[in-house]
């Protein structure tokens, strides 16, 4: 691993697509070609609310694909869409300046990452868990440590093995995540002692950890009910870094 030679004190494992991002992992398929949007977004419902797995999912959108997605297509789309909720680049550079390690753990495809780090559209993070479905060629930008993540299961997995490998203790990890697809690592989380955040909550994380026992231990953002549709523009009034307070709190300890 590169980030062997420093220590973190702890550790946030965070989802990306509707947590720390308005956008979904697809957008940068349905933005170079149109036409298969309505597909793209019933493939993400389906393994986001654990109809299908993320394996089962991939193999659909490969199946969709007309082509390769280049560097050039990727660029495109974050040229014009690449977007956060307020305050998230903020609080990963607050993280890093007080030791802790920010890990993005996500279904989201590993060269979206490529592009944005290589573009300076988001403070380097040191460890990636995502998709490998589409990758690029290694960059000097790349973060320090990238997890391919084939399965939603593989979050908790990912993230364990971060946290075995910086020795970071039960008390100093929180998990964050959205939607159903996250309640493995939620499950994962919750065996670990971890402190569990749902942000921007779906109805699906929610029913998978009330079905499980697990404790949502704080709820930031909007929370979703059954059938409810999302409201991008209210979930955009929320800033990340409202989170510093109650995460310095959480990992006091």
């Amino acid at each position: 691993m590169e980030n062997q030679v420093r220590a973190f004190k702890a550790i946030i494992s965070s989802d990306w697509s509707e947590c720390l991002s308005p956008s979904g992992p697809f957008d940068f398929i349905a933005f170079n070609h149109p036409h298969l949007e309505p597909e793209l977004s019933q493939v993400f419902r389906q393994y986001t609310g654990n109809k299908i797995t993320l394996g089962e999912a991939g193999q659909k959108i490969r199946s969709l694909l007309p082509g390769p997605v280049t560097e050039a297509m990727m660029d495109a789309y974050l040229d014009r869409s690449f977007a956060t909720y307020p305050g998230v680049a903020e609080l990963i550079e607050w993280c890093l300046a007080h030791g802790i390690l920010f890990m993005i753990n996500t279904t989201a495809m590993i060269g979206y990452f490529q592009r944005v780090f290589a573009k300076g559209l988001l403070p380097r993070v040191s460890v990636l868990s995502a998709n490998p479905l589409i990758r690029f060629a290694a960059s000097g930008t790349d973060p320090g440590d990238v997890y391919e993540l084939n399965e939603t299961r593989d979050k908790g997995k990912n993230t364990a093995a971060v946290v075995q490998h910086f020795a970071i203790p039960a008390g100093r990890i929180v998990v964050v995540g959205d939607s159903g697809g996250d309640g493995p690592h939620f499950e994962w989380a919750e065996r670990a002692g971890a402190f569990i955040i749902g942000s921007m909550t779906k109805h699906s994380l929610s029913s998978y950890c009330r079905e499980r026992d697990i404790p949502i231990r704080l709820r930031f953002g909007v929370s979703y009910g059954e059938g409810a549709g999302r409201d991008v523009e209210k979930e955009k009034r929320f800033d990340f870094m409202d989170l510093v307070e109650p995460l310095q709190a959480i990992l006091k300890r």
